[in-house]
């Protein structure tokens, strides 16, 4: 068994080493990381980006796009036949038929390889001819990257800090107060064990409703084929005194463990581990018109979020000795139609600020980080409007609740981020900021260009545009 275990590892090693030359030497290859919390808009990012890559008539600012280098690109069979392909012809055809619609979104890992022929520039390009770039695309839940940072944790610590969390919050109370009334050191009742994990999930599902993010377990919400397995029944408890074998504490404990073995430690092993750029996608509206509490909560969520990535740089020979590191990282405010372009600079000061001692960890590291707002596909236009004496900048757009078209003026963000951030005096915008949400609106696309968007161009040029 050990010497069959070691064989296997060390195949796996040589597969690695060869898999990284060939892709150096032969077929460049990028592996973009998409991932964000609930409602960030994960699907629609990768739909309308491999849209734009395709037809790249809007992509002004990735150079390699600009300069015409990029001569084709095109679909092809992803590598891992074992993971399922992300569904681009279906998300594309919900966003542009006759009454477009948002796509199901995230519940599984998926990936999309778009292969690319590009003509290198300067004094190398009059030497050689075109060669292939392969941009694999994988796109993920973001609860389930914040599993990770259950790797560094003991049950104990675990449980304490999630309780300490929902003792605070209102949705937390019935969980709370059900912890507290169990016998923690009696022996394993599999139907009290059930329970406790089902009012459990219960909170997190509510939790992510109503806007947190620190919502772990990520299989909690998106079971899959897990779902009603023991490595999926436990949740937090009081620790007793002291803890005999086979009572309810032990046993939550082993099933904990056994998560983080059975279902975290894959997880990471067979995807996260190899992604070499990463977009970390953040609804920063919907916090801010969820309130204080969200904001902060969100805050921590990108501190963790930082915490699982393996930053640095990422030269051929650190790739052979150590393994891949993420080496760039984009934290990307979404859903910048939602406002005038006039307060564009102040959404992406707000994720600036959010993320900045994120970004200072990682750029510690040796990564390089960037964070902006975007939208990656547009679904409003911009009016002015009189209102009051003033003049309003104002976007225009469907409502989703019920299709009635709408002029929004949600508020004027602050200037200075810190103020709203850190919680000061009078900072909070209380009932001056309103955020909607906007169906797709109906397309027409002239040819070679792919869905509008704002933004996108740019983010695609940090995240790869060097590699091209």
């Amino acid at each position: 068994m050990v010497i069959g275990r070691i064989a296997d590892e060390l195949t796996r090693g040589v597969e690695g080493i060869t898999g990284s030359i060939n892709e150096a030497l032969f077929e460049p290859g990028i592996r973009l990381g998409v991932t964000g919390l609930a409602r960030a808009g994960k699907t629609v990012f990768i739909t309308s980006l491999v849209a734009n890559m395709l037809d790249r008539g809007r992509m002004g600012h990735l150079t390699a796009a600009a300069e015409g280098r990029i001569l084709a690109s095109f679909l092809q069979p992803q590598p891992d036949v074992t993971v399922p392909r992300f569904e681009y012809e279906s998300h594309l055809s919900d966003l542009t038929c006759a009454h477009p619609h948002w796509p199901d979104s995230t519940r599984a890992v998926s990936e999309l390889r778009l292969s690319m022929r590009i003509k290198p520039n300067g004094l190398i390009g009059g030497l050689s001819g075109p060669r292939t770039v392969h941009l694999d695309i994988v796109d993920y839940p973001g609860e389930w990257l914040l599993d990770l940072g259950l790797l560094d944790q003991s049950y104990a610590e675990w449980s304490a800090s999630v309780l300490r969390r929902l003792e605070g919050r209102a949705l937390g109370a019935p969980y709370v107060d059900m912890a507290r009334g169990t016998d923690t050191a009696a022996p394993l009742d599999e139907v009290v064990a059930q329970t406790l994990a089902r009012t459990f999930t219960a909170y997190l599902h509510a939790a992510r409703a109503d806007g947190f993010s620190d919502c772990t377990p990520g299989r909690f919400l998106l079971p899959g084929d897990l779902a009603g397995s023991p490595v999926l029944t436990f949740a937090p408890l009081l620790k007793p005194d002291n803890a005999p074998r086979r009572s309810l504490w032990r046993e939550m404990e082993t099933r904990f463990e056994a998560y983080k073995a059975r279902v975290v430690k894959p997880f990471f092993r067979e995807h996260f581990a190899r992604i070499d750029r990463q977009v970390v996608l953040v609804d920063v509206l919907g916090a801010l018109h969820r309130g204080p509490e969200a904001i902060q909560d969100m805050r921590d969520t990108m501190q963790g979020i930082l915490g699982s990535f393996r930053p640095g740089r990422n030269d051929f020979l650190t790739q052979l000795l150590r393994g891949k590191r993420v080496e760039k990282i984009l934290f990307a405010a979404t859903k910048a139609d939602h406002l005038h372009h006039s307060q564009h600079q102040r959404l992406t000061a707000i994720i600036e600020e959010l993320t900045r001692e994120a970004r200072e960890r990682a750029r510690f590291a040796g990564a390089e980080t960037a964070a902006m707002s975007i939208a990656a596909l547009r679904a409003t236009t911009e009016e002015s409007r009189q209102h009051n004496g003033q003049t309003l900048d104002v976007v225009r757009g469907k409502l989703l609740e019920d299709g009635r078209m709408a002029a929004l003026y949600p508020g004027e963000l602050p200037a200075d981020p810190r103020v709203l951030l850190n919680g000061e005096e009078g900072g909070w915008l209380e009932g001056d900021f309103e955020a909607m949400r906007f169906a797709p609106a109906p397309l027409t696309l002239r040819p070679g260009d792919g869905p509008p968007h704002i933004r996108l161009d740019r983010a695609a040029q940090f995240l790869f545009g060097d590699r091209l």
